[in-house]
C-alpha cells in the first residue's frame, strides 16, 4: 500500500475492521481499494472501515467506498459500513452518492453494530475436484432454500450451483469452499478455487460436448461474474429469493 496511506486488518471476529491511516486522495484511492478487496476475500460476515485516522484531501476519492460495496454486495455479499470520518470527510459523504450505498456511523462499536444487524443468513462447505461434488453441492443449496422457505430459487439454484461446481472439477481441478448466502431481494451463489484463470462463458457450438454450463448460469442468474480471489478466484451468480 502506499507510504501516505497505510490499514491494520482485523478478522479475529466476524465483523471484519479494516482502519486506515494517512492521506486519502486520487493517487491513494487505488491502494485503498486494494486493501479492502484483500479483506473480503476471507468472506467476513460484514466489513467496517474505521476512517478516524484518515485524511481526506479530495472529495472524489470516497467514491472508492461506493466501488468496494458495490463489489462486496455482489461477492461475498456483505455490508460495508464507514465510521468516524472527520467533520469535513463526513459533509462531502453525505453530499455524494456513496452514503446511498454505505452507511456511515459515527465510531467504530456502532459501525460494528450496523453491520451485524444487516449481516446475512449463510451455509458454506468445502469440497474436493471430484464428480460427488455437484452433488454435495446441490444438496447444500436445496437444503438451504428448505430452511430459508425459497421455494421457487431451489430448483434454478441447484442447476446455476452445480454449473459453478462443475467448472471447477473440469477446468481449475483445485479444492473448492462453496457458499450459499441470503440477502434479500437476491440468493447468492459462489465458489472460490485455487485457479486464477478467469471462468468464461463458451460458445454456442450446439455439437460441441461441453462448454455450456456458464452460458446456463448467464440465463438463468439475475447478474454473475468472476473476480480474484486471494490465489484463486470466486464465481458468483445471484437468483431471486422467491
Amino acid at each position: 500500500m502506499s507510504s501516505r496511506i497505510t490499514c491494520d486488518v482485523h478478522t479475529t471476529t466476524p465483523v471484519a475492521v479494516v482502519r486506515l491511516k494517512g492521506a486519502l486522495d486520487l493517487g491513494t484511492m487505488r491502494s485503498v481499494h486494494e486493501a479492502l478487496t484483500d479483506a473480503l476475500v476471507d468472506q467476513p460476515e460484514a466489513l467496517v472501515v474505521d476512517m478516524a485516522e484518515v485524511n481526506v484531501k479530495d472529495r472524489l476519492a470516497l467514491s472508492v467506498f461506493a466501488a468496494t460495496a458495490r463489489r462486496a454486495e455482489e461477492w461475498p455479499a456483505v455490508p460495508v459500513v464507514l465510521c468516524a470520518p472527520s467533520p469535513v470527510a463526513a459533509r462531502w459523504l453525505a453530499e455524494s452518492t456513496t452514503c446511498r450505498v454505505v452507511p456511515v456511523s459515527a465510531d467504530c462499536a456502532e459501525a460494528t453494530r450496523v453491520a451485524g444487524a444487516t449481516s446475512t443468513l449463510r451455509m458454506r462447505t468445502r469440497l474436493e475436484p471430484v464428480a460427488g461434488a455437484c452433488r454435495r453441492a446441490r444438496e447444500l443449496v436445496t437444503d438451504a432454500c428448505a430452511r430459508w422457505n425459497l421455494p421457487d430459487a431451489a430448483g434454478p439454484a441447484a442447476l446455476v450451483l452445480t454449473e459453478l461446481v462443475g467448472n471447477v472439477v473440469r477446468h481449475a481441478g483445485t479444492p473448492m469452499q462453496v457458499t450459499v448466502t441470503l440477502r434479500r431481494p437476491y440468493l447468492h451463489l459462489a465458489v472460490v478455487d485455487g485457479s486464477c484463470a478467469e471462468a468464461r462463458p463458451g460458445g454456442t457450438n450446439l455439437h460441441a460436448e461441453g462448454g455450456r454450463g456458464l452460458l446456463l448460469v448467464r440465463e438463468l442468474a439475475q447478474k454473475w461474474g468472476s473476480v480474484p480471489a486471494g490465489q484463486g478466484k470466486a464465481v458468483w451468480a445471484m437468483l431471486p429469493a422467491t
